[in-house]
């Protein structure tokens, strides 16, 4: 394992997520953000037992309206207008580099506590043209390079790896029972932030009976809507703090990774298998995962790779973003409040460790190891 002077997260908050078009889709990233942000500061001064200092605000975000959200959110946050902010964009992995953003200034020296995260409005998020022609998205690699859409990206892996229809439908209905279980058992209640009358991820279904319903996406293929994640609208805030100062999750190992843009579903993999090789871990270690489940297929692909059965109770235990939802450039943060929910909050042992991760358009893979500090 790395050093006890590791950055500790000490303090983890999310909104629910509300499909695009729905419950948040009034609401812009910086009231998104602003929510979570003084929560997740409550939270970390009652734990510590002293006011917290923030240095920076450091977002991801994806598909925003520019003009630096994460300063934006700090004044709406009422931080005051000396302390700064900063905005990411690693795509889906946005929020898990916010984070690492702040371990790397804390480890650079400056030790005070940073506000890190993400944030996504899908529902507000602008449309985008050039010369007047609209564009979808912009390009995640040069011209030369593949460059598929996220959705003809994981058919293309499906088939690839012959993930059949079954096994995706299955891994589906999994994580959908496993948010209600959860949702039921009240395990998401102390993480949540409502928001706009939204007091539960909206996406959380109850009739994966009917999951073998759906057609498919591609003519012949195997993807389908119901094993494709909901696109929403969210909001994630931790607060990292320099070790000693409390407990909470200390950030042990991180890594991003790139590789084959045909293929970016795979991202997750090599990233954790790195990550887990800098902590001087394996994956027989790690007592919970969280990977971001951008489809069914992406993240059984991820799992054959990493030697980790379908099942694994340890897997997104509570659900994964097929399940809750995915807002872009929150959902990496989602993972690590996750993580904090299952470890901290759940009252595991010192030691214990997690992985949080995401794959990356463009042919990318980010992961961070945590462990249990009291």
């Amino acid at each position: 394992m790395s050093s006890d002077r590791d950055p500790v997260i000490v303090a983890a908050r999310r909104t629910p997520i509300g499909t695009r078009g729905r419950a948040l889709a009034g609401l812009h990233v910086a009231e998104l953000s602003a929510a979570v942000i003084q929560a997740a500061l409550t939270d970390a001064a009652a734990v510590t037992g002293m006011p917290i200092e923030v240095a920076d605000v450091v977002l991801g975000n994806c598909m925003g309206p520019g003009g630096n959200p994460a300063r934006v959110a700090a004044l709406a946050a009422g931080l005051g207008s000396h302390v700064p902010g900063g905005t990411i964009d690693r795509q889906c992995g946005s929020g898990l580099a916010a984070m690492l953003e702040a371990v790397a200034a804390i480890c650079g020296g400056d030790e005070r506590a940073r506000v890190a995260g993400g944030v996504e409005s899908a529902s507000t998020a602008p449309v985008r043209s050039v010369l007047g022609v609209p564009y979808h998205r912009a390009p995640f690699a040069p011209e030369g390079y593949p460059d598929p859409d996220m959705t003809q990206a994981a058919e293309d892996l499906a088939a690839y790896d012959g993930i059949t229809r079954d096994r995706q439908d299955e891994h589906a209905a999994r994580s959908h029972a496993r948010a209600r279980n959860a949702l039921a058992a009240g395990r998401f209640d102390a993480e949540l932030v409502p928001l706009a009358g939204l007091h539960a991820d909206d996406a959380i279904g109850g009739a994966e009976s009917l999951l073998h319903r759906f057609p498919p996406l591609f003519p012949g293929g195997t993807l389908t809507a119901g094993t494709s994640t909901r696109i929403g609208d969210g909001a994630a805030a931790l607060i990292v703090a320099p070790a000693g100062i409390g407990p909470g999750l200390a950030v042990r190992a991180a890594t991003i990774i790139g590789c084959d843009p045909a293929l970016p579903g795979i991202g997750a993999a090599p990233a954790i298998h790195a990550a887990l090789c800098a902590a001087g871990a394996t994956t027989a270690d790690v007592t919970a995962f969280e990977i971001v489940e951008a489809f069914a297929a992406q993240s059984l692909a991820v799992l054959d790779r990493l030697g980790i059965d379908d099942d694994d109770p340890r897997v997104s235990a509570d659900g994964g973003a097929l399940a809750l939802g995915h807002p872009w450039g929150a959902s990496g943060a989602v993972a690590l409040v996750r993580l904090f929910s299952r470890l901290v909050r759940a009252g595991a042992p010192a030691g214990t460790l997690g992985v949080a991760a995401a794959s990356v358009g463009g042919g990318m893979g980010i992961a961070a190891v945590v462990e249990v500090v009291k």
